[in-house]
């Protein structure tokens, strides 16, 4: 078959295919010419999920006659002040946008100057041109687009539901709002309920932006981004680790104001929280990047909702620093979900249909004093001693001082099932899981050693022998070098056994036998030696998971106290190394609530 030049009608639907790929896609290539016309307020109006109309209506600067004719020619644009590439300030750029709509729907563009009398309208039919034509109109642009896809009806019968199609709508007009806040939004049709997001301006704007679209319940839960790094400035709210999604759809990516989808940045956040989230939750995250142009490509994808970073090991670098400190800087703090967890917990009609427990044989209530002797046949408790707790006195105060109050996770009360230490604040009370937030503590002073050098070690009196199989032996004898840098030392002992000569100071007295077994554990799942350091945090995790004190073990009030005031100088320790919440907050006012009080 002889090579032949394509006829433009058919030159510009290849195109729309590109650009125009649904309904959402039209929005997002017109709203974005709507910001780049210095647009202060924006309607968007939908019907049929986009299908059967979509019309956008702006205040920008507008165009005259000759923009108008030239808008929608291809690859016409008013985007680049230069012809190059590598320098793009605008959101669009391409020039193809309202020539591909044109040929695959009605188009109509109006549009009026400020110095003009009248505005002006032309209309595209099937990329054939008609206009322009006198229109009475305000200041701005006006862009209607009925029956896409009408003419290409393989691409119509593709597209999804009505609903699905406005929805989709919807979450390309919310991201293009979190990117703007200075501009007005009001989205509205006969396929949707009504949304308007005024406009915010001044100090804090783009957090209540994010408070508009996303809700108030992200801007409670979330740490607030602010740092520049190798010429890359990550603004934005990080949710807290406890405050979390099933799937990623709650995480939104800006680039120099343009929303997009990007490895670098996705792996970054997942990097940042891998210490942090529970296995199978994503966290809530909008991230604002600032960089120059000149450093970033957005002309690889077609709708451009992808970029490439020049040097993405800086931008890496300055997300997983941004976020760090931020949670960092919340320290302890929980999300308040996990409070309304609870309360749903109660209030749920499942449980208030539940069984009433069994009071038979009630367990004696703790008197808080002398610890009573244990029974001959008892074991003795071998987890290590609480580091930084104070040793306990022979006699403890029922009442303790009511300046613990004013602490943020205040004074401890009581211990329930020798696992959940009871406190009592200013506001309210608080349940603390006394493994999981004695886990993170543990976990963070191995961080801390570890960057300071090898982990302090203790020998072991008599070398603690462990038996395993032979593969796990090997492998743990091949890692002994590197698992001195955590303050492990083994050497093998015979074929199926490894003796344990030196053991991490943190750890004190615990399960040493089981930490071992762990160890080899991994480097089996890693099946790679030089994994130790690279799963450096996995390795501490196992131990701070041995090493810190157990479900089980009965405290005294000051150890139940030291353990509270250690966690409010911890970093991160509203939730324990596998994700999950340490502490459970209930305000006075939800207590009330709860027994049908209230003030």
């Amino acid at each position: 078959m002889p090579i032949r030049q394509l006829p433009a009608d058919l030159i510009n639907r290849i195109a729309a295919g590109e650009v125009v790929e649904r309904p959402a896609s039209v929005v997002k290539e017109l709203v974005e010419n709507a910001i780049d016309a210095g647009s202060s307020r924006i309607v968007i109006t939908t019907a049929g999920g986009g299908k059967a109309l979509i019309r956008i209506e702006d205040d920008g600067h507008g165009m005259d006659r000759a923009d108008l004719v030239l808008s929608v020619e291809r690859h016409a644009t008013s985007k680049l002040s230069v012809d190059d590439l590598d320098d793009i300030r605008t959101l669009g750029f391409r020039g193809e946008a309202l020539a591909s709509i044109g040929s695959v729907a009605e188009l109509s563009v109006s549009s009026r100057t400020a110095k003009a009398e009248s505005g002006l309208r032309i209309d595209v039919r099937n990329g054939i041109r008609s206009g322009p034509l006198p229109q009475a109109m305000n200041r701005g642009t006006i862009v209607e687009v009925r029956n896409l896809f009408a003419n290409v009806p393989a691409r119509l019968k593709f597209l999804k539901t009505d609903r699905a199609e406005a929805a989709a709508i919807s979450d390309v007009v919310k991201r293009l709002a979190m990117a703007n806040p200075s501009v007005h939004f009001v989205l509205n049709g006969t396929d949707r309920s009504p949304s308007n997001w005024p406009a915010i301006t001044g100090s804090g704007a783009l957090q209540a932006r994010l408070a508009q679209v996303i809700g108030d319940d992200f801007a409670l839960n979330a740490a607030t981004l602010a740092t520049s790094r190798h010429g890359v400035v990550v603004a934005g709210l990080a949710g807290l680790p406890t405050y979390t999604r099933a799937n990623s759809l709650s995480q939104f990516y800006f680039v120099n104001g343009r929303s997009v989808r990007d490895k670098v940045l996705v792996g970054a956040v997942r990097a940042a929280y891998a210490d942090y989230t529970f296995r199978d939750r994503f966290p809530v995250v909008a991230l604002y990047i600032a960089i120059d142009p000149g450093e970033v490509d957005v002309n690889v994808h077609p709708a451009k909702a992808e970029l490439r970073f020049r040097d993405a090991g800086a931008v890496r670098s300055a997300v997983i620093r941004a976020i760090g400190e931020a949670l960092a800087a919340a320290g302890f703090k929980a999300s308040t979900s996990v409070a309304e967890d609870v309360l749903g917990a109660f209030t749920a009609p499942a449980y208030q249909a539940a069984e009433a427990p069994s009071f038979n044989a009630p367990e004696p209530p703790r008197v808080w004093g002398p610890t009573p002797a244990r029974p001959a046949s008892a074991p003795a408790w071998s987890s290590p001693r609480l580091d930084g707790f104070t040793e306990p006195s022979a006699r403890v105060e029922v009442e303790p001082s009511p300046a613990f109050v004013e602490f943020p996770l205040g004074t401890a009360r009581a211990q329930m099932f020798d696992n959940f230490i009871i406190a009592q604040n200013g506001e309210g009370l608080l349940l603390v899981d006394q493994h999981a937030a004695h886990e993170r503590l543990v976990y963070e002073r191995f961080k801390a050693q570890l960057a300071a050098g090898p982990v302090p070690s203790q020998a072991q009196l008599i070398p603690l022998v462990v038996e395993l199989p032979e593969e796990d032996c090997a492998r743990l004898e091949d890692a002994a070098s590197e698992l001195e840098r955590f303050g492990l030392y083994l050497e093998r002992f015979g074929a199926r056994a490894i003796a344990v000569r030196e053991t991490p100071a943190l750890l004190g007295n615990s399960d040493i036998e089981g930490l071992v077994r762990d160890v080899a554990d991994g480097l089996a799942e890693w099946d790679s030696i030089a994994a130790v350091s690279d799963r450096m945090e996995a390795i501490i995790a196992r131990m701070a998971c041995h090493g810190s004190v157990r479900s089980g073990r009965r405290l005294r009030v000051d150890e139940m106290n030291a353990l509270l005031r250690d966690m409010e100088a911890t970093p991160h320790s509203g939730q324990c190394i596998h994700g999950r919440p340490t502490y459970v907050e209930l305000k006075q006012k939800d207590i009330e609530r709860l027994f049908g009080r209230s003030r």
